[in-house]
């Protein structure tokens, strides 16, 4: 476009100049060589201009002569060239396609049309030609040839680390992807295998590094690193928090600034804090973790920041943190557990019924059956909330792919991934599959009614005075053949040492806790029963 403006400006400006000249006539005399020649401005002025076009044009003939080998060979290879493009553009969609003999095909016309040393991009395709012929140990020479180029050496690094991770050689894969994250932290995939190195080796330091140029590299947020970074520094603190207690301290009063909600940097903060006597500023460390989510290692520690504290100071401080997190379940375990301690029964169970009330769960029943215990010593009572206790869910712990534990730990024992555990309720167990109201006090057992037509050959008496006891009436008789007799431990103890077992005529009915019977024992009874899986 810039181009013909200005043809167009010049052939205007020619126009302008010629018009002018047509409106000033005058003539132009030239003598050379004893003759004088005679010519208007016009006549001049025209043949200056075609000079000046002749010579344009015999010098762009001179000079395309002179340059034409060079440029007919320069069509010939840009020719060549986009051959060779077509072909490996060909081949990286036939290995994306996992069509290997194709890969392999254009790979070779590629070469052949292109150096490998102006085109990179030849060398991925023979890798991937290799991987997808099954040739690994060729791809491996491809990927550490391409090392030597800076150009490349990423690329060598990724492929080297992907063939270590598919041999299961986790040392030589970290390698590489310590040596691609030392050049390019940017990379997730070697930044990620390099954290867990780290944190592996327990090199918080060095992990911490790599954090800080994940988060300069805009890798990832700002809120996921400072995330990171707090679970680091935790596990820095929990590390130094015997050998170097100023270090330590120092870490985790950062982390607890990064996450205030944080509960294990919360509480390594405020034990480095109380044991240096500062019991006021670790007390409000707590409070805040304390509101924004309730956790029994809180409420433990802060129960009992002051060891020589009465067991009625540490209720008052239990009750303390029930008023900051009113209609919880923790506070109700934690004001129940502190007045179990001070003898306050009363306080106790109304505590742990509540925390019942509120949120169903072992724990809860385990503690009351522990007051139980403590105030009336009712192993019945104490045997029922047990029970109660089995049925429960589970109390929320520290969970990291399928590992459950009682404290927390920075990095996953499964996979070494970082903050992998999470404070929750791990998996339910069967038997809390079924919705039972166990939680009624005074709940009626069902009753279960006896088969219809038992077996008379094979039964025997377990009890002799029992059966004594029955009416000799036939009626009652016959009406005896439809009850069960419940076997006591009286009636074991009846049972003469030498006596033949015999098996029963038919399986006796099961309490609805019962976790069933054998398939295999069933499935020729029944061919139409119902089967849940």
């Amino acid at each position: 476009m810039i181009r013909i403006l200005l043809f167009l400006a010049v052939v205007f400006a020619l126009g302008l100049g010629f018009a002018w000249l047509a409106d000033r006539p005058g003539e132009m005399v030239v003598t050379f060589s004893g003759y004088q020649y005679q010519v208007s401005l016009m006549v001049a002025a025209v043949a200056v201009v075609a000079v000046v076009a002749a010579v344009m044009i015999v010098w762009w003939l001179i000079k395309s002569l002179w340059n034409s080998p060079y440029t007919i060979s320069r069509y010939f290879r840009v020719r060549r060239r986009d051959r060779g493009y077509q072909a490996l553009s060909t081949g990286m969609i036939a290995a994306g396609a996992g069509d290997g003999a194709l890969a392999r095909k254009k790979t070779k016309e590629a070469a052949k049309l292109i150096r490998s040393d102006q085109e990179p991009l030849i060398q991925l395709l023979e890798a991937q030609a290799s991987l997808l012929e099954g040739d690994h140990e060729g791809a491996r020479e491809k990927f550490e040839t391409m090392l030597d180029d800076p150009e490349m050496r990423l690329l060598g690094l990724r492929g080297l680390y992907l063939e270590a991770e598919r041999l299961g050689d986790r040392n030589a894969a970290r390698h590489y992807a310590g040596r691609a994250a030392a050049v390019a932290p940017q990379l997730a995939w070697a930044a990620e295998s390099t954290l867990e190195d780290l944190t592996g080796r327990g090199d918080w330091d060095g992990a911490l590094k790599l954090v800080e140029a994940q988060k300069s590299t805009r890798q990832i947020e700002r809120d996921a690193a400072n995330r990171r970074r707090a679970v680091l520094l935790t596990a820095k603190a929990q590390a130094l928090i015997d050998s170097d207690p100023n270090a330590a301290k120092t870490a985790a009063i950062e982390a607890n600034r990064l996450r205030p909600d944080f509960a294990p940097a919360a509480v390594v903060a405020a034990k480095l804090l109380f044991r240096q006597n500062d019991v006021r500023k670790g007390a409000k460390i707590l409070e805040a973790a304390w509101k924004a989510e309730p956790h029994p290692e809180i409420a433990e520690l802060y129960t009992h920041a002051r060891p020589a504290d009465a067991v009625l100071d540490r209720l008052n401080r239990a009750k303390k943190l029930q008023e900051m997190k009113k209609n919880h379940a923790e506070s109700s375990l934690t004001v129940a557990r502190a007045a179990l301690d001070a003898q306050d029964y009363k306080t106790a169970r109304q505590e742990a019924e509540a925390a019942i009330r509120m949120d169903r769960r072992e724990g809860a029943y385990l503690l009351l059956a522990d007051i139980e215990e403590a105030e009336t010593g009712d192993q019945g009572k104490v045997r029922q909330l047990l029970s109660k206790a089995v049925r429960a869910p589970r109390d929320p712990a520290w969970v990291a792919d399928g590992v459950v534990s009682e404290r927390w730990a920075p990095v996953s024992p499964i996979t070494g991934r970082l903050d992998a555990f999470e404070w929750r309720a791990p998996m339910e167990r069967l038997g809390q599959l079924i919705d039972s109201h166990d939680d009624a006090p005074d709940a009626a057992v069902p009753t279960i009614a006896a088969p219809i037509k038992p077996a008379k050959e094979n039964l025997i008496e377990l009890n002799p005075a029992v059966s004594a006891e029955r009416p000799a009436t036939a009626a009652a008789s016959e009406s005896d053949e439809d009850q069960v007799t419940p076997v006591t431990a009286t009636a074991f103890a009846a049972v003469p040492p030498d006596a033949e077992a015999v098996e029963p005529a038919e399986e006796l009915a099961r309490l609805p806790d019962d976790p069933g019977v054998d398939p295999d024992d069933e499935d020729h009874k029944s061919p139409r029963k119902f089967r849940l899986f």
